[in-house]
């Protein structure tokens, strides 16, 4: 089982048999609150009945179909409507089977770009600590969480890291930091170590998620932005996370205003229904790629599911659920509410420090000594037999509800949490 502790959880199995709206239903029939979308994704809460019908329809009409060289149409629709989504500019879609396969076609793509501009020095990618861009080689490489890369020693050459934003800011923050802005500045540094001339890509969350959410402080990512645009350097932003209403915007490029050259996502786009991935690149990078290509296959790079039938149809059915029952208006109305509430948390036993943004939050636990993540375990375990699901890495719980979440709903999360605090020592 993917990032389980195998042995624990056959001891004691959780099993999930069914999900509706914004809850769970375990084998044994007792009703779970899903504080965590799923995993950062199901946005619009659980069997959304259009993107259900979607698929249904979908499977019976066109199961698969291969896209080396062929097409069908879903996927040519789905792109349109992602690109008008996507900040101006990022109009180029690619589709990818998950959210390490976006991020691998990404860093591919950027190493493409500068290779057909007769720049094939730049071929280095500099990621952040604590970042998290999947589990294939390449966002292993440039994701910065130690667990993740020291079980497999080997990495992609030629990768450096940025420090990550955590412990520098004011602990119990209430949205953007307004300090540490300079912290982006040490990619100066990195581009004075090794030259801008061999660095390809910049490779950042705009919100570390699954390593705890760790939220810029203000200006950061514009700093970033100013420093890649001087050095010829592209900038690529993870959204697998934070697209799709989760800051209460279409993308956090939008809540920040900052525009890269490519930007991921996944998740939130079939919310969650079928696996499916796409990466957005702006109109030079495409037609850089392409034009200077020879004739035939100008982006050696592909899945098998690129563009699955019943993921694309999921994908349309959820950009219509989002856009028909204004859901990203929705999640920016109840931000307010939500900070509030998760802040009340900063009194719990154990809490040393909550953060939020959006739709998002993190509550970080005191360590127990010698025993890092064994508190905010229990505290998982302890809030699933409540009846509530969250989420946990180290020793930060991590919140991430559905968008059509409601007021009463997120007081029950929060209350959950502060009772399973007192319980667990």
């Amino acid at each position: 089982m993917p990032f389980t502790a195998n042995r624990a959880y056959k001891a004691r199995p959780r099993m999930l048999s069914s999900a509706d709206g914004m809850f769970y239903q375990t084998s044994e029939g007792r009703t779970v609150l899903d504080g965590t979308a799923g995993l950062w994704c199901v946005n619009a809460g659980h069997n959304a009945p259009s993107v259900t019908r979607a698929i249904q329809d979908q499977a019976a009409k066109l199961d698969f179909a291969p896209t080396f060289q062929l097409g069908h149409p879903l996927p040519f629709a789905l792109a349109t409507r992602l690109a008008a989504l996507m900040p101006a500019g990022l109009d180029r879609i690619f589709f990818t089977g998950s959210g390490s396969e976006s991020a691998d076609t990404a860093l591919k793509m950027a190493i493409a770009y500068h290779r057909s501009r007769g720049d094939g020095s730049r071929v280095r990618l500099i990621g952040r600590q604590r970042g998290y861009h999947g589990t294939n080689f390449g966002g292993m490489s440039v994701g910065g969480i130690g667990g993740n890369r020291r079980a497999f020693v080997t990495q992609v050459a030629g990768v450096d890291h940025l420090s990550h934003t955590h412990g520098v800011v004011p602990r119990f923050s209430r949205g953007l930091p307004e300090s540490n802005v300079d912290l982006a500045s040490e990619l100066e540094d990195v581009v004075a170590l090794h030259g801008a001339e061999t660095i390809a890509a910049v490779i950042v969350e705009p919100v570390a998620g699954s390593t705890g959410v760790l939220i810029p402080p203000r200006g950061y990512l514009e700093r970033l932005r100013e420093i890649t645009r001087r050095h010829g350097i592209l900038l690529i932003f993870d959204e697998v996370i934070t697209a799709f209403g989760r800051l209460g915007t279409a993308t956090a490029a939008e809540y920040f205003g900052v525009t890269p050259d490519i930007l991921t996502m996944a998740k939130g786009l079939t919310n969650g229904a079928v696996p499916m991935g796409a990466v957005a690149a702006s109109r030079d990078v495409h037609d850089t790629i392409v034009d200077n290509a020879p004739d035939g296959i100008e982006f050696f790079h592909g899945y098998t599911y690129s563009g699955h039938p019943l993921a694309a149809a999921a994908g349309l059915a959820s950009l219509e659920t989002y856009a028909e029952s204004r859901l990203f208006e929705r999640a920016a109305r109840l931000a307010p509410y939500w900070e509030a509430a998760i802040h009340r948390l900063q009194e719990a036993r154990h809490v040393i420090d909550v953060r939020n943004l959006g739709l998002m939050a993190g509550i970080e636990l005191s360590p127990r000594k010698d025993a890092v993540g064994a508190r905010a375990m229990e505290a998982f375990h302890a809030a699933f037999d409540r009846g509530v699901l969250i989420r946990v890495t180290a020793d930060i719980i991590a919140l991430s509800p559905p968008l059509i979440i409601s007021e009463g709903q997120i007081d029950h999360i929060v209350e959950t949490i502060a009772h399973i605090l007192e319980e667990v020592e």
